[in-house]
């Protein structure tokens, strides 16, 4: 996690992406806990509208096998009907403040179908929030391969 804090601050001491010039955004984990419970409920119940309004053109979430996914894809998802999930569900928060980034890191309980086929999924994630002159703002998730029974 340190190391992902680094490599921000690396990427916003270059200038490749923007670190928030004034924004105050309260170090407050329940809140970043309730943006991310947020977001999972928008995926579990498909909701496009949700999930447009929550993530930033340029998000991205990169999972335990490399696959990189961004904002248009996770909106196809929703609008599509090939993913149909039973539940989408997080537990065992962790949040850390590092500057004006949040991360938080949760166990993630996915069960559903994918194309009729069942799946039944814990894993780890990481997501990063920047602070921005909105508040809080859901900007980078990645993820572990699915935990082992």
């Amino acid at each position: 996690m340190y190391q992902l804090a680094r490599t921000i601050a690396a990427l916003c001491a270059i200038g490749s992406i923007p670190w928030p010039a004034s924004a105050a955004c309260p170090k407050d984990a329940a809140a970043i806990v309730a943006l991310d419970r947020e977001y999972q409920a928008a995926v579990e119940r498909r909701d496009a509208g949700a999930i447009e309004r929550l993530l930033p053109e340029d998000f991205i979430l990169v999972t335990g096998k490399g696959r990189v996914y961004g904002k248009a894809d996770l909106l196809a998802e929703a609008r599509g009907d090939e993913v149909v999930y039973q539940r989408q569900d997080d537990a065992s928060h962790v949040v850390r403040f590092i500057g004006e980034t949040a991360v938080v890191t949760a166990l993630l309980h996915a069960k559903g179908t994918e194309a009729g086929k069942p799946f039944d999924d814990r894993l780890w994630f990481s997501d990063l929030y920047l602070c921005t002159a909105g508040g809080w703002r859901y900007s980078f998730a990645q993820a572990s391969i699915p935990l082992p029974d």
